[in-house]
């Protein structure tokens, strides 16, 4: 029976393959991979001066932000922005704990006996 039902289809089909077929809801451990998005999405648009805007975009973003052109900056805010990208230094504190005026006598009495 499997075999004539085999050759029924390679005759409507010659070149079927009995197989799974896997789609964009096969797995869904990642996000859905398309290529075109069905429905339009809320997202914010920030512009380089710091406004912003909603805007519905196809893909599913919750914020885009767009490049500053560096023709248009002067040299001060040139500086200001390359300083922001540079990686910022960890600052060290030394703290002097030999003589803090700690004295232990005086809380003996709050200590429980056992």
């Amino acid at each position: 029976m499997k075999i004539k039902l085999f050759m029924l289809l390679e005759a409507i089909q010659p070149n079927f393959i009995p197989s799974r077929k896997f789609n964009c809801w096969t797995a869904a451990i990642t996000k859905t991979h398309r290529k075109v998005y069905e429905r339009m999405y809320p997202t914010i648009l920030v512009f380089p001066d710091g406004s912003s805007i909603n805007i519905e975009y196809h893909i599913p973003r919750k914020i885009i932000t767009l490049p500053l052109n560096f023709k248009l900056l002067s040299d001060e805010e040139k500086k200001l922005v390359l300083e922001r990208r540079k990686p910022k230094q960890k600052v060290k504190i030394e703290e002097d704990l030999e003589d803090d005026g700690f004295n232990v006598s005086k809380y003996l009495n709050l200590v429980k006996k056992k």
